[in-house]
C-alpha cells in the first residue's frame, strides 16, 4: 500500500517574490464608466484588491493557520491526493469526508473542521487537479474518477463506512460515491444538486412555482454560462493567462465569489467574504499552479458524458439538500426525489454556493442534524 505521508504548506519566497513583481506589473484597462459589477468583475474593486494583496496580504500568517490543521498527502491513481484528516476526540466517531469544487479549495471549509471534529473523523481533500494535490499529468480526471480515489483514500485510512458531503462539483463527486459504493456510505450531505429531467410520465407534474423557479434558474444559466463553456471546450486557452497573471486569476475567481453569493444589490462582496478569505483561496491556485488543470474538469466531463457527473440511475443512498439561497440553482423537488433518497430538505435563510465560508453555522448545524439523524447505522 502507498504511504501515507505528514504534509505542511511551505511555499518558496521566491513564489511570493514572483507574485510581488507580477502584481506591481498588471497593466490595466480602463472600463467604460458605470460598467461595474454588470460586465465582470468590477475594475475598480478588483485593483484595491490587488494593492491590498501585494501590500497588506499576509501570506505566511495564513500559511502558519493552515498549517494548524494535520495534513498528509497518498498517491492514488498515479496522482498525488493532499487532504487533511482531523480526528474526533471520541474514536467510535463517525469518519465525515468533506468535497469542495471549483472554484474553491480546502481553504472554504476553514471555519468549519474544527465544529465538525466535535463530531466526527473529518477528511477534506484537495480535490485531484486542484491545491496541494498538485496538477493532474494525465487525462480523464472527471467526478466519476475522482469519487473512487475518495473511496480508496477512505480505505486507506481505515473508513470502511462513512458520510459524505460536498457542494458544486463537490457534490458530484459525492453522488459518485455514493453510486460507487452505496454499502460503504451511511449518507449523503449535498449543497447542490444537478438533477436532469426523469423520464416522461416517472414523476408528477410540476407546479406553478416550481415551473417558475426552474425556468429563473435556467435564464441565470443562460447569463452566467460563459465561463462554463470556455472551460468545457477550450481550457488550455483560457488557463494560459490566468496561469501567467495573478491580477487575470483573482479576477476570474472572484467574480464568482460574489455572482454565486447571497450578496444583495450593492453588490458589496466584503458583507460575506473578508479580503484575506478570497485572496487565501486565489493564492491557493496561484502557488500551486492549478488553475489549469482545475479548470480542465469542465473539458474531462463533457467528453465524458452525462455519467461521469451527474447521476445517471438512481441514488438509493440517504440523501440531504441543502439550498442556500444565493446559490442560483434551483432544483425541481420532484426531479431531485427521482434520482436520489431524500430523507432531509433544508431551504436555508441565507447563504450562497460558498456555503461552509458563507454561512458556516447553518452549514455545520445541517451537516450534523443529518448525520445524526441517520446515525451510524
Amino acid at each position: 500500500m502507498t504511504a501515507v505521508k505528514p504534509f505542511a504548506i511551505e511555499v518558496p519566497d521566491e513564489v511570493l517574490d514572483d507574485l510581488h513583481r507580477r502584481l506591481d506589473a498588471t497593466r490595466w484597462f480602463d472600463p467604460l464608466p458605470g460598467a461595474g459589477w454588470e460586465e465582470g468583475t468590477d475594475l475598480d474593486y478588483l485593483k484595491e484588491l490587488c494593492r491590498y494583496w501585494r501590500h497588506d496580504y499576509d501570506w505566511r500568517a495564513v500559511e502558519a493557520q493552515l498549517n494548524l490543521f494535520p495534513q498528509y498527502t497518498t498517491t492514488i491513481d498515479n496522482q498525488r491526493i493532499h487532504f487533511i484528516h482531523a480526528r474526533c476526540r471520541n474514536p467510535d466517531a463517525m469518519a465525515l469526508v468533506i468535497h469542495h469544487g471549483w472554484p474553491g479549495s480546502i481553504t472554504e471549509f476553514a471555519k468549519v473542521i474544527e465544529p465538525l471534529r466535535e463530531h466526527f473523523h473529518v477528511v477534506c481533500p484537495s480535490l485531484p487537479g486542484y491545491g496541494f494535490s498538485g496538477p493532474t499529468s494525465e487525462p480523464g480526471w472527471t467526478p466519476r474518477r475522482m469519487a473512487a480515489a475518495s473511496l480508496e483514500l477512505m480505505s486507506r485510512l481505515g473508513y470502511d463506512r462513512f458520510g459524505a458531503q460536498g457542494g458544486d462539483w463537490g457534490a458530484m463527486v459525492t453522488t459518485q460515491m455514493a453510486l460507487q459504493a452505496p454499502e460503504r456510505l451511511t449518507g449523503i450531505h449535498l449543497n447542490l444538486i444537478i438533477a436532469p429531467e426523469p423520464p416522461p410520465g416517472s414523476v408528477r407534474d410540476l407546479t406553478d412555482e416550481e415551473r417558475a423557479a426552474l425556468s429563473e434558474g435556467r435564464t441565470r444559466n443562460l447569463a452566467e454560462r460563459g465561463y462554463r463553456v470556455q472551460q468545457a471546450t477550450r481550457p488550455q486557452t483560457l488557463s494560459v493567462g490566468l496561469n501567467d497573471s495573478p491580477a487575470g486569476l483573482a479576477a476570474w475567481i472572484v467574480e464568482k465569489f460574489l455572482v454565486w453569493s447571497d450578496i444583495g444589490p450593492d453588490n458589496d462582496i466584503e458583507a460575506s467574504f473578508t479580503k484575506d478569505e478570497l485572496l487565501t483561496n486565489v493564492m491557493v491556485y496561484w502557488v500551486t499552479g492549478t488553475i489549469a488543470s482545475a479548470n480542465r474538469l469542465y473539458y474531462e466531463t463533457r467528453i465524458g458524458g452525462r455519467g461521469a457527473s451527474a447521476p445517471d440511475r438512481q441514488v438509493e443512498v440517504p440523501t440531504a439538500y441543502a439550498r442556500f439561497p444565493g446559490d442560483g440553482i434551483f432544483p425541481a423537488r420532484p426531479w431531485v426525489e427521482y434520482w436520489y433518497n431524500i430523507v432531509r430538505w433544508t431551504e436555508m435563510p441565507r447563504g450562497g454556493h460558498f456555503a461552509s465560508l458563507e454561512a458556516p453555522d447553518l452549514y455545520i448545524d445541517d451537516v450534523v442534524a443529518t448525520f445524526g439523524e441517520l446515525g451510524q447505522s
